[in-house]
């Protein structure tokens, strides 16, 4: 069966005019990325491009490749880029506190169920969680994504979002998808860095955890902080 095109489709039932009538739950994913996409190309209908978005995220299973999105028809570069800052937005938002307000952290392993997802990322993640006196998590954030280093996980970046919650102290935690639980040199010379920095701000770090698919070392247990 062939997809209608845009212009077959009645106003009241064109995706943003639902969107806005219905909110975003009304819409189909083809709908929603013919929506993000926003009209097609010489040749091919914005529906129809969906259709193959769809087709190809649904394969991708919601991991899209930006090489791969070019390859689809109608598909360039602004829009390949933009597919992806959708995802990794939704990631970056759905990871920061999602179910985890309230949990009591007295120990590293509690500190696994929070992170659980992310043990076994192919890219690091950079993740603070900010926790109350009474050592309760107020929120975990993600404050970076990539390759740590000292410009990346800047003091700035990890203490803003504490200082708005009023945090008392914060643990950090990142993954290694090395499989690897030693910490780098880096590593070592982070968490001092943002121990250093936390002392000045009058909130604590309790702990930097290392976490993998195999299991999880804490920075403080080996003597780091």
């Amino acid at each position: 069966m062939s997809m209608k095109k845009m212009r077959d489709i009645p106003d009241h039932d064109r995706p943003r005019e639902k969107l806005a009538a219905r909110g975003p739950q009304s819409l189909t994913n083809a709908e929603l990325i013919a929506l993000l996409l926003g009209r097609g190309v010489k040749g091919r209908d914005v529906s129809q491009i969906a259709g193959d978005v769809k087709q190809y995220l649904d394969n991708a299973k919601g991991n899209p490749s930006y090489d791969a999105l070019l390859v689809i028809e109608g598909i360039g570069a602004a829009k390949a880029c933009e597919i992806m800052a959708c995802f990794e937005l939704g990631r970056r938002y759905l990871a920061d506190d999602e179910g985890v307000a309230g949990s009591r952290i007295t120990k590293p392993d509690e500190v696994l169920p929070l992170v659980s997802e992310w043990r076994d990322k192919k890219q690091e993640y950079f993740f603070c969680i900010t926790l109350n006196g009474a050592g309760e998590v107020i929120r975990r954030r993600v404050v970076t994504i990539g390759i740590l280093n000292q410009s990346l996980v800047h003091p700035r970046e990890v203490f803003a979002e504490a200082i708005t919650d009023r945090a008392a102290s914060v643990i950090l935690v990142h993954n290694h998808p090395s499989g690897t639980l030693d910490p780098s040199t880096q590593d070592i010379s982070i968490t001092r860095q943002l121990i250093e920095a936390g002392s000045i701000l009058g909130i604590r770090v309790l702990d930097h955890i290392i976490v993998t698919k195999k299991g999880y070392v804490s920075l403080k247990e080996l003597g780091h902080m």
